[in-house]
């Protein structure tokens, strides 16, 4: 069982590392990739810095949603993390509809914010333009991004090239907040992923793994796949006509690159020790055989997490809450903080 740090103790600690502020998306099933990409570094620098992880609910419900399957999506998302690494004496996970801080902050950042930031979201743009009817959160979800990320001092946002912007609007929400009230928010920094290993889909090389692909047969590999699974996709992987196992630059080398990237960042092995590995293999079958087995045997222990945490869901909820009670003694006096500052009579 994962301990966690008592609300005095993260409301009394001085850590002098710089605070990350990360919301994760309650969807559907993580894969490969998406591990091997991002989570698996995430989690083996946490220590490094401060870390808040955010399963950002509230975003969630901009579009509709159906209500049992958001909140089975919810613990899913919160189990998988905590099954691939995330550890929860290190760093906080919490539920972002847990901590009402958040939209409290939203309200009052509203107040600030000209409507005219808000229409010029790319996102928004390209959301609404899909839409029949549009609701006032998918106009106004990004000054939640912004409460969600001010109320920590957040200095680093890790996000893709497509939510730089709301980073970016958070930056001119801060400092048109210090302006009219007075010093009190750092201004965060947008930090683009450093990227992982980039994992191209099984069925076709060319094709970065998504989950937008994960109907497709063959695709990937998702983490929650049995060892029989995990063989037939591996096995059916395209590769090309040839025998040797090399690392090549060669486009029709692209499913056996692939291969041998999976390989090496699951082994921790460079390319020099991936390849002998690999000297005397009869060809890509063997390459295929021996990935199967690391990949089953790196999964394993997530997948058995995982169940674990979703047959005791009470095990899972006492660690969100735990995350919540954390968020709350960090998020609470910088809310507090705005309200005096904007001139609100407090309790």
């Amino acid at each position: 069982m994962q301990t966690v740090e008592t609300t005095e103790d993260v409301a009394s600690s001085e850590t002098g590392r710089r605070r990350v502020f990360s919301g994760i998306q309650p969807s559907g099933d993580l894969q490969l990739g998406n591990y091997l990409g991002a989570m698996k570094r995430w989690y083996e620098e946490q220590g490094e810095k401060e870390n808040f992880f955010c399963i950002v609910d509230l975003h969630a419900i901009t579009v509709h949603q159906d209500p049992a399957e958001l909140r089975r999506l919810t613990r899913a998302v919160a189990a998988m993390n905590i099954a691939a690494g995330l550890d929860t004496s290190v760093s906080t996970l919490f539920i972002q509809s847990h901590v009402s801080t958040h939209t409290e902050a939203c309200w009052l950042l509203n107040c600030v914010t000209p409507l005219g930031w808000l229409e010029r979201m790319t996102q928004y743009k390209d959301k609404s333009a899909k839409q029949e009817s549009v609701s006032a959160g998918l106009l106004d979800y990004p000054v939640l991004m912004a409460g969600d990320i001010l109320l920590y001092d957040t200095h680093e946002v890790p996000v893709g090239d497509d939510q730089k912007q709301h980073v970016e609007l958070a930056r001119d929400i801060a400092q048109r907040f210090n302006h009219l009230y007075g010093d009190t928010f750092v201004v965060p920094e947008p930090m683009i992923a450093k990227s992982g290993a980039r994992i191209m889909g099984f069925n076709d090389p060319t094709v970065k793994m998504s989950k937008a692909y994960s109907h497709i047969p063959g695709h990937a590999v998702k983490m929650l796949d049995e060892p029989d699974d995990i063989k037939r996709t591996i096995m059916r992987a395209v590769t090309d006509s040839g025998r040797e196992i090399r690392f090549s630059s060669d486009p029709e080398k692209a499913g056996v690159n692939n291969l041998l990237e999976i390989y090496k960042v699951i082994t921790g092995k460079d390319e020099r020790q991936v390849e002998a590995d690999f000297e005397d293999a009869r060809g890509y079958g063997d390459l295929k055989k021996r990935l199967v087995e690391v990949m089953v045997e790196t999964l394993r222990p997530i997948r058995e997490r995982y169940n674990d945490l979703m047959t005791d869901l009470g095990e899972l909820d006492r660690l969100l809450a735990a995350g919540a009670a954390r968020a709350e003694v960090v998020s609470g006096p910088k809310l507090k903080q705005m309200k005096e500052a904007m001139g609100l009579v407090l309790p």
